[in-house]
């Protein structure tokens, strides 16, 4: 039988191998702890904004003069943003400082234990309290989490393993949601022991600190960090907490990098955690709107709005987790700076159109998932971008800096759509009221495409040293 003789074809060269091929056992175990530790801590994220609307109701229930609903669940967003970014400030100078490691741990139990004494709130205030400590946690473990898998890669897998360990987040965010339905059903059918379900929700949220044993037993410093440590202990680097952010800004091309990284961050964060998180709060007026007719007992009617708000976030995700996905497999044949305006553009499309048009439920079934695909695309463009845009030594402080810095700033994006939505906008009616507010708040992404004149492009470089 005759055929192509290949006995003299060249073997196929190194750069030839596909990303996966140039990781270890310990490669991917590193990925897989970062990826999980990532993924728990959106779904206690997404916990909370799947409770927080029911969980406002119950708190606020009964007072004389208190602030509308609306407003008090904007508030208690902006709260945990603000505990998010105190947290991503301190955590992340730490985790320079005593190491990726340590300091994964130490916020994976913030989040996970706090998320936990939520459930037991009794009023708003001690509830808002909760709020801003899980937020430390929640805000200290990325910039970390990805650091640890930045510098332990290969550089061709980098990218793509920043990518996977982002679009962990929707997979957290969909147990989430699934958690939301299961609870929601069980709430309609009254077999929750008295307790509503967002209490059950909080509870279920403290599973994560399991992971803790699991990275003390085998999960290690990266060799980048344990080189820059042994300098610093030589006095080649600066120790200190002030130092790190003095050096961040003294030198010109970390500043403007910081700047940089900060505004596309403050973009991304109001966008999703100030409009498109809210679709929720949107989709709740909405099946209100439909479950009037049917004559439901309170507590049948909250079970079936925790159960289809549970579906709409399950389909947010997963278009969310395509959306990271797309972006590391654009950014590498296009380049940092044109796949974030791409995705800027697409975000801003897609939260005018679901703020706008969705009405029904077949809405949802396509909407939800577009929404989540176009507005989870530029998160996963910072966990590529943010690692390459500082050195080993200030790495951890600066992508804790553009990625929660800005949530200070961000912070009152769910408080302003929260008053746009009832002080502004309150006569439309609740559906309304949430479409204009809406509307109004996506205009942010324009602040995105702007910023990106002033952004480098960092696509083929190694990281800097």
């Amino acid at each position: 039988m005759h055929g192509i003789d290949t006995s003299s074809a060249p073997p196929p060269m190194p750069g030839d191998r596909p990303w996966w091929k140039e990781l270890t056992g310990y490669h991917w175990f590193v990925l897989v702890v970062a990826m999980l530790g990532w993924l728990f801590d959106t779904m206690d994220q997404q916990l909370f904004n799947l409770a927080r609307a029911p969980a406002v109701a119950e708190l606020t229930r009964g007072q004389q003069g208190g602030l509308d609903p609306k407003t008090v669940a904007g508030l208690t967003t902006m709260i945990f943003m603000i505990g998010w970014a105190t947290g991503g400030l301190i955590f992340g100078v730490l985790g320079d400082l005593l190491g990726r490691v340590k300091t994964l741990i130490i916020t994976i139990l913030l989040y996970s234990a706090f998320t936990g004494l939520s459930a037991l709130s009794v009023g708003i205030y001690d509830f808002c309290f909760y709020r801003f400590l899980t937020g430390l946690g929640v805000g200290g473990e990325f910039a970390v989490g990805v650091a640890l898998v930045a510098e332990t890669m290969p550089d061709k897998a980098r990218a793509p393993a920043l990518g996977w360990l982002q679009a962990s987040s929707a997979i957290g965010n969909c147990m989430a949601a699934i958690i939301s339905m299961i609870l929601g059903e069980m709430q309609a059918q009254g077999s929750l022991l008295g307790w509503e379900a967002w209490r059950w929700m909080f509870v279920i949220g403290t599973g994560p600190a399991l992971l803790i044993l699991i990275i003390m037993a085998r999960l290690r410093e990266p060799e980048k960090w344990l080189e820059m440590k042994a300098r610093r202990d030589a006095g080649d680097v600066p120790p200190g907490f002030v130092s790190l952010f003095t050096e961040l800004f003294s030198d010109a091309r970390w500043r403007k990098n910081a700047i940089v990284g900060f505004l596309l961050g403050f973009t991304g964060v109001v966008g999703l955690w100030g409009v498109g998180f809210f679709s929720f709060d949107l989709l709740r007026a909405v099946l209100k709107e439909h479950f009037s007719t049917e004559n439901l007992a309170p507590e049948e009617l909250n079970g079936k709005l925790a159960y289809w708000t549970g579906i709409a976030s399950l389909l947010q995700n997963i278009g969310g987790f395509f959306g990271v996905l797309a972006f590391s497999v654009i950014t590498q044949r296009i380049g940092r700076r044109p796949a974030f305006l791409l995705a800027f553009l697409a975000a801003m499309g897609a939260t005018l159109l679901t703020f706008s048009s969705l009405k029904t439920f077949d809405d949802i079934y396509w909407m939800i998932p577009l929404l989540g695909f176009c507005q989870l695309t530029i998160f996963g463009g910072f966990a590529i971008y943010f690692p390459e845009l500082f050195p080993t030594r200030l790495r951890s402080t600066g992508i804790s800096f553009c990625y929660n810095i800005g949530r200070y700033f961000a912070s009152v994006g769910p408080l302003t759509l929260g008053l746009l939505a009832s002080n502004v906008y309150g006569q439309f009616g609740e559906v309304q009221s949430w479409r204009y507010a809406g509307m109004t708040m996506c205009s942010i992404f324009i602040l995105g495409m702007v910023t990106l004149l002033f952004a480098p492009e960092t696509k083929g470089k190694p990281l800097p040293e």
